[in-house]
């Protein structure tokens, strides 16, 4: 089989507007910059749900899939073969459904911190059925969690709790002295991401509005203004905050990375790549892949199938303006955006994933000139069973980029090709 420098894992949770109850499950992208050759393959893992975010251990030789369905899902980075599961039940009982091991921080190449119920827990992927609290996570319901540059300390964001409401509170782990320390917050951050050097990290806010004023499992967008915080991990204190106005389209964000210049988010709510220049924490830049009002009606089984479910998740009367504020958000499309990007190890190159349109994107960086774009297969095509009128989302989610140990040179020298190699889908 052909080698590729680039491998872009992206998780997916299957079609639907609600991704935390879909299916689980990867794409692998490979990707040469240089003549723009690429491949995929797409698996699907029986018996699991909410495929959300992926992750590849330091020394490459596993992938895990992290997911709301309660289990550890770990999977062959080459055939995407699912290599072990366990029901993380076993260990402790979550009190929702929404609460699973969506994330997880690699200690090594084989130990990994997670959340499960109320604690933080290491586990080593040899034993799967052993593991150790290390200590209550002290949040409602810990999402996003990443490692700081010096590796003392595990920062995560949280998510509004279905019944215990708003969280407004990102948690960080001293893997030293063990102790872990909340950092209230004005808005609820799910998405975390850490500086590249300094124990500092970035929380990104995720605004929503709970259906019926209160029920936080049945949520809408919320057209508010979004935030950016800079925490020292150490004092666990704001050192600064990015904070854009409404109207800026930064609403509802998925994968968080960085550059040496630049935090960097997609949102799958308002279909854009925002960049908040670092050294002010004031300008940004945008990457659009917004399709227009008009034109997402070009996806009329995606936009159908977002109406029927926004109708199912709140009763239209009482909660008008869950459906005004999320049109608003959205600019008028009834298609959700990017959910996916990663930045190459060598900063040349940036990797989106759309959900609603069901492609891949590769960039310039820091240029943000498009290189490629590749239009994925329609989710009928992997499940045979499915109707010709079915939503067609592979339902992309959170990524993990694999970056070659040795820069590649992007400049192409030969046309793109924009099909998948034969026998790779």
């Amino acid at each position: 089989m052909r080698e590729y420098p680039y491998a872009f894992h992206v998780a997916l949770d299957g079609n639907g507007l609600n991704g935390l109850e879909g299916r689980a499950g990867v794409c692998l992208f490979r990707y040469d910059p240089v003549t723009g050759d690429h491949s995929y393959k797409v698996s699907y893992f029986p018996g699991a749900s909410g495929g959300h975010a992926p992750s590849v251990d330091p020394s490459r030789r596993v992938g895990f899939l992290g997911n709301t369905g309660q289990h550890l899902l770990f999977y062959d980075l080459a055939t995407l073969e699912e290599v072990d599961r366990v029901s993380t039940l076993r260990f402790e009982v979550p009190d929702t459904t929404i609460k699973g091991s969506t994330h997880l921080v690699w200690l090594d190449d084989t130990q990994f911190v997670t959340a499960i119920g109320e604690h933080l827990w290491r586990f080593d992927v040899n034993r799967l059925t052993k593991a150790e609290v290390v200590a209550p996570h002290g949040l409602k319901v810990p999402h996003a969690m990443k490692r700081t540059a010096s590796g003392r300390f595990i920062v995560y964001g949280g998510m509004d709790h279905p019944s215990r409401g708003e969280a407004r509170e990102v948690g960080i782990l001293d893997t030293v002295s063990g102790e872990v320390r909340t950092v209230t917050l004005p808005t609820t951050c799910w998405h975390v991401v850490c500086h590249p050097v300094l124990d500092v990290f970035y929380a990104v806010s995720f605004r929503v509005h709970p259906a019926d004023r209160s029920d936080y499992a049945h949520w809408g967008m919320a057209w508010l203004r979004q935030y950016a915080f800079e925490i020292d991990a150490e004092q666990g204190q704001v050192l600064r905050h990015w904070v854009a106005d409404r109207d800026v389209p930064a609403h509802i964000n998925s994968d968080v990375t960085i550059s040496d210049s630049e935090l960097i988010f997609c949102t799958g709510g308002s279909h854009t790549v925002v960049l908040v220049d670092l050294d002010t924490m004031s300008h940004h830049r945008l990457v659009d892949e917004h399709p227009g009002s008009l034109e997402s009606w070009a996806y009329p089984r995606q936009s159908l199938n977002t109406l029927a479910e926004s109708f199912m998740r709140a009763n239209v009367v009482g909660n008008a303006n869950l459906f005004a504020e999320s049109f608003r958000v959205s600019r008028g499309s009834l298609i959700d955006g990017i959910y996916a990007c990663q930045l190459s190890a060598d900063q040349t190159l940036l990797f989106t994933a759309n959900r609603g349109q069901n492609h891949i994107s590769v960039y310039d960086y820091p240029s943000l000139e498009l290189r490629d774009r590749v239009v994925m297969p329609e989710l009928g095509e992997i499940d045979a069973g499915l109707s010709d009128w079915a939503d067609p989302r592979l339902g992309f989610h959170h990524s993990y980029l694999v970056s070659p140990d040795t820069p590649v040179r992007p400049e192409r020298t030969s046309h793109p090709q924009r099909t998948a190699q034969a026998g790779e889908h």
